[in-house]
């Protein structure tokens, strides 16, 4: 992906200077706690608190490796805004409005509750902010076997993705109808409302190539591993457990690439309709 050197973003809300803890855990420790989160869909936050004193008000300096993932998702998110900004007016004839993106490290605030590396990126409609921990490409990479800075540039445009079905009335209607529901058709309708971000990072996907001309070769191939590598299936698997259809909330590895892979191939709004798909 051809991102050195390029626009940036201006929707950026960098908290990485925030310090949260007194006592960080080491590098090889947080990897292993976080990878216990993301395999097994459980919140570590507790594991990480017990590991830390908190020391309000203090802050921290960003290393070489926090200030290039930084450009990078600044990069990226500047690429989703002009592609939502083309499809929106094009499609919808509609303006788009972006969303912010906040950066931490470690543990922050929204109004959809705590943000930490333990829970993963994440996408609040309350405030219409993305969050994310750039320690999270550290795990996509090492622990969950999705490598390469395309793969990266999914996960934010996956992100961007429910903000484009927040801005649709989509993700509000559906979120609607998910809390007046029994856990198992909650879980449906969380693995569509997922699959359609997969299927509109692909229409990302398609824009970067035909309108931006970013994409290397080998890209395509890291955000399809990516979608796969993240697949309920794939993370219970992986975690030694028997893969469990009722309790999936984003799809098999098979479906995520899939729908990723239609997005890709149509750049289309109107392929993405998960919800009146017969089949997912």
């Amino acid at each position: 992906m051809q991102w050195r050197g390029r626009r940036g973003s201006g929707n950026i809300e960098d908290r990485r200077r925030q310090r949260s803890a007194a006592a960080p855990i080491g590098g090889v420790g947080l990897l292993a706690i976080l990878a216990i989160g993301y395999f097994l869909g459980v919140d570590v936050t507790p594991l990480l608190d017990q590991a830390s004193a908190p020391q309000g008000g203090a802050t921290q300096e960003l290393t070489q490796a926090d200030r290039e993932a930084g450009e990078f998702v600044s990069v990226t998110l500047a690429d989703t805004e002009a592609v939502w900004t083309a499809v929106f007016q094009e499609q919808l004839g509609r303006p788009y409005r972006p969303a912010t993106l906040v950066l931490f490290k470690g543990v922050t605030q929204s109004p959809c509750g705590g943000a930490s590396g333990a829970t993963g990126p994440f996408y609040c409609p309350a405030d219409k902010k993305a969050y994310l921990d750039t320690a999270f490409f550290t795990t996509l990479s090492r622990q969950l076997g999705a490598k390469g800075d395309f793969a990266a540039a999914y996960v934010v445009a996956h992100e961007i993705a429910h903000h484009v079905q927040n801005e649709l009335g989509i993700l509000g209607q559906a979120n609607a109808v998910r809390a007046q529901s029994g856990q198992a058709q909650a879980n449906e309708i969380s693995v569509r409302i997922e699959l359609q971000a997969d299927c509109l990072s692909g229409i990302w996907a398609h824009a970067a190539e035909n309108r931006l001309g970013t994409i290397e070769p080998g890209d395509l191939e890291e955000a399809v591993n990516a979608a796969r590598q993240i697949g309920d299936d794939t993370l219970q698997r992986n975690a030694g457990r028997t893969p469990q259809p009722h309790t999936f909330t984003h799809g098999t590895a098979e479906q995520r690439s899939r729908w990723f892979a239609r997005g890709y191939q149509t750049g289309e709004l109107a392929a993405c309709d998960t919800f009146g798909a017969d089949r997912l």
